[in-house]
Formats: structure tokens, C-alpha cells, sequence
């Protein structure tokens, strides 16, 4: 793999890591008027998938997506701006952190209902199939999506029409503070699949090359008119389900177990990899977190220096049904 591509994935996973950092940090002074569900720690997953798509293709997002907006190409500052529920938001100050979008970049956006996401990925499929476009649709979801009926009913469709989408289930095996042990069978996610005869993979998902590998097979095969895959994705969240920090962890969490997923950092893995392979110098990674760092502070800025929506945008973008006669 060629050394440019990972010393990209790199700096966009530490891209992804600095804005929730940035937004944790600044949170608690009350400016942002929308909840926020960080993905630190699971920074690889959507870094490495979207490194497999081409920027038409499709991305639908969950309620913690904060990382496939910006893997995917989505605009830093009018994310940002959006949690500042400023007009220059991605959502025009509508959605929130729960709720951006880019089209531009093929993100048609985020859902805050879990599993939300699953049928519309489908859709979307079922219109490039339709179009002829040979454009490829990504669902994200959790490992509580896929407890949704939604999702079964997704991946029969997906697999009676062989439509080009892939379901990656990020499992960082929580609902809020509910263990998947509390709640399934099996972890084992991606084995579903096999009920409705879908190829499926487990990627590690604290490496972003094991991820990238697997999810460009999954989007190759679904370009080619093969039909869909599910890819599930083993991660960690690091923080609490909503919010900054984590308070009450201990409540919860089970023994030593963020102990052990924090010595399994995406990041430092890769860094380690590059500089040790001699494909990285300690100059160009200060210089790539000094870049990051200064993408962030320049968002941020821009977030509080745009204007607050006026009375007369809360019913923009809307549409009212006329009242019968």
C-alpha cells in the first residue's frame, strides 16, 4: 500500500479524533444548543471505509456520525457551524449534530432513530441500480441497529434485488449502557447475513488498513453488480453514549475492559506502523497534527463568527401539507 495513502488515512483519522476532542472541550460552555454522541475510538471505521468510495457514491449516517460526515469529504466548518446551530450550518441549523448532511460530498445524511439509516441506504441502492449510475451505497449503524427489524428486512431486499449497498455495523458493543452480552444471542453481528445467503466479513475495527481491505472488496463487489455485503467493524467507544466524558462508567462498563481497548488506539496503531516501516518522520507528523489542529481552530472560528438563523427561517426547507377544503 502506498505510503501517500497511509500517511492520508492517518491525518484523517486524527482529523476525525481533534474535532471530537475540540468538541468535547468546548461543550460544556453551553454554546452548542444540540446533543452530541462522540466516536472517539472508533475513528478507523468510517476513515477506512470511505477510503473505499468514490465521492458520488452514497453514505447514510446514524446519530453518532460525526466521523463518516468528515471521512466522507463532508465540509469541516458547516459541520461545526451546525452544532452552533449557525445559519452556515450543513443543516442550516435544522438538524444538529444528529442531523447533517452533505450532498456534495454523497452524504444524504444522519438519522438520531437507530437503524434509521438501514432502509435508506437500500433506497438509494435501489436507485443507482434503477439509473444505472454503478454508484454504491454505505449504511452505517451500531450494533443496537441491527437488533432493529429494519434491518432484516433491508438485507432481504438488498439480496432479492442484488442492489449495490453495503451494511457496515460499527459494534462497539454498547446501546447507551447496555453490553450486547445483555442483549443478543451472539456478538457476532455479521453472521446474520447468512440467513439471507449475503456475503459478510469481520474487520478489526481499530485497523484502518484490516477495514479498508475488507470494505473495498464489499464496495468492489457491489459495483460490479454482485449484490451487497455486511461488514462488521469491532470497536470501542470511549466515551459515554451522549455527551462528554463518561460519567458513571464504572456503573456499566465491565472490569479492565476500557483498559484494554484504549491500548488498541487506531491511531497510535497506524503512527506506529508508519514510523517504524520508516514511511513517517517525527517532522512530517508534527507538521500533520499542526495542520489538523489548525483546520479545527479555523472551524471553530467560523462557527462562532457566523449568524444565529432569524424568526423567519423556521419554516424554510419545510413543507406543509394544505389543509383539506
Amino acid at each position: 500500500m502506498r505510503s501517500s495513502l497511509l500517511k492520508d488515512l492517518l491525518f484523517r483519522m486524527k482529523r476525525v479524533r481533534g474535532v471530537e476532542l475540540a468538541i468535547e472541550a468546548e461543550y460544556p460552555n453551553d454554546e452548542m444548543k444540540t446533543p452530541v454522541h462522540l466516536c472517539i475510538g472508533q475513528e478507523a471505521v468510517p476513515v477506512g471505509v470511505c477510503a473505499g468510495l468514490r465521492r458520488d457514491d452514497y453514505v447514510l449516517s446514524n446519530h453518532r456520525g460525526h466521523g463518516h460526515y468528515l471521512a466522507k469529504g463532508g465540509d469541516l466548518k458547516a459541520m461545526v457551524a451546525e452544532l452552533y446551530c449557525r445559519e452556515t450550518g450543513c443543516s442550516r441549523a435544522h438538524g444538529g449534530s444528529m442531523h447533517l448532511i452533505d450532498t456534495a460530498a454523497g452524504l444524504l445524511g444522519s438519522s438520531a432513530i437507530v437503524g434509521g439509516g438501514i432502509p435508506l441506504a437500500v433506497g438509494a441502492a435501489l436507485a443507482s441500480q434503477r439509473l444505472g449510475q454503478k454508484r454504491v451505497a454505505v449504511t452505517f449503524f451500531g450494533d443496537a441497529g441491527a437488533e432493529e427489524g429494519a434491518f432484516f428486512e433491508s438485507l432481504n431486499c438488498a439480496r432479492l434485488w442484488k442492489l449495490p449497498v453495503v451494511f457496515v455495523c460499527e459494534n462497539n458493543l454498547y446501546s447507551v449502557c447496555s453490553h450486547i452480552d445483555a442483549r443478543q444471542h451472539t456478538r457476532e453481528v455479521f453472521r446474520r447475513a447468512r440467513a439471507f445467503d449475503i456475503p459478510a466479513a469481520r474487520a478489526d475495527g481499530t485497523d484502518v488498513l484490516d477495514v479498508l481491505r475488507k470494505a473495498s472488496a464489499a464496495i468492489s463487489r457491489a459495483r460490479r453488480g454482485r449484490g451487497p455485503s455486511l461488514l462488521e467493524c469491532r470497536a470501542y467507544r470511549w466515551r459515554g453514549h451522549i455527551g462528554p466524558g463518561d460519567p458513571g462508567a464504572e456503573l456499566y462498563r465491565k472490569p479492565g475492559e476500557r483498559a484494554r481497548w484504549l491500548k488498541r488506539c487506531p491511531i497510535r496503531l497506524l503512527e506506529r506502523r508508519l514510523l517504524a516501516a520508516g514511511a513517517l518522520s517525527a517532522r512530517e507528523l508534527r507538521e500533520m497534527e499542526a495542520r489538523a489542529a489548525g483546520e479545527i481552530a479555523e472551524a471553530f472560528r467560523y462557527a462562532r463568527a457566523s449568524p444565529l438563523p432569524g424568526p423567519e427561517t423556521l419554516g424554510r426547507h419545510l413543507f406543509f401539507a394544505e389543509p383539506a377544503a
